[in-house]
């Protein structure tokens, strides 16, 4: 399914920073109509709507608590496309001592989190025509890397969830598409020193754009995630996204 951005309207979660601000200053620069900016503290969204003015709308998510994600899909029901980008990594290894505690908030936020926008707005996009769900996950989906094996491992079950969706939203005339960031410049990034040599922010927004265009599920932006995506490339292809066998 091809999807332009011009004369949509879209909604991005954890929208006042990183590659969150950046997917709305992009979306908008492409020509969509209006965009959602979902964030925890309404505070943030100052500056992009002193920018943007009512091209975006500030709501309030918190995607650890369900009846907050509730009331996001009540308040934008006119949204074509969303873009599920908020997310949460807290550094520990499967020894470290607060594993368990560290793993339990990203499982909250980066799993269930998913699964709440999905079936909150999964009435919200069947309604639509031509619409979109893009979930950020990121190389670490695929790759366990020293330092943040609970974050890989629930980003691992954010693709995995994101690949269900692609089956059972298909069904709903809804386009999925998975993003796999590597290295970006965020804070996120530079929390655990990986920033050197990370791509600009817009490298992953106008990645997401042009993936909506050609309609492709896969999203690898950068240098290094292309890397990934040469070695991955084959089996995505021919596993992941190949026809479920009597669909």
């Amino acid at each position: 399914m091809t999807i332009e951005i011009k004369g949509k309207n879209a909604l991005v979660t954890g929208a006042n920073r990183g590659i969150g601000k950046a997917i709305v200053e992009a979306f908008l620069a492409h020509g969509a109509d209006k965009v959602y900016i979902a964030v925890r503290d309404l505070e943030n969204t100052t500056e992009l709507v002193t920018k943007y003015g009512d091209k975006v709308v500030p709501a309030q998510v918190d995607l650890s608590q369900p009846e907050s994600v509730k009331a996001l899909a009540a308040l934008a029901q006119d949204v074509d496309i969303v873009v599920n980008n908020a997310g949460v990594l807290v550094p520990a290894d499967t020894l470290s001592d607060n594993a368990e505690e560290a793993f339990t908030t990203e499982l909250e936020v980066n799993v269930f989190g998913l699964i709440r926008m999905a079936n909150a707005f999964a009435p919200v996009l069947e309604a639509r025509e031509n619409s979109a769900f893009v979930q950020l996950n990121s190389v670490a989906s695929i790759k366990t890397f020293t330092g943040i094996t609970t974050y890989s491992a629930s980003k691992a079950a954010s693709y995995s969830i994101t690949q269900g969706l692609k089956e059972q939203f298909s069904e709903k005339g809804i386009a999925v598409v998975s993003v796999h960031p590597g290295p970006i410049a965020t804070d996120m990034t530079a929390s655990i020193g990986m920033d050197e040599g990370a791509e600009p922010v817009a490298t992953v927004a106008e990645a997401i754009i042009a993936g909506l265009k050609a309609g492709d599920f896969h999203v690898f932006p950068d240098p290094v995630a292309k890397e990934f995506w040469g070695a991955y490339q084959s089996y995505a292809t021919n596993i992941i996204e190949a026809p479920v066998e009597g669909s």
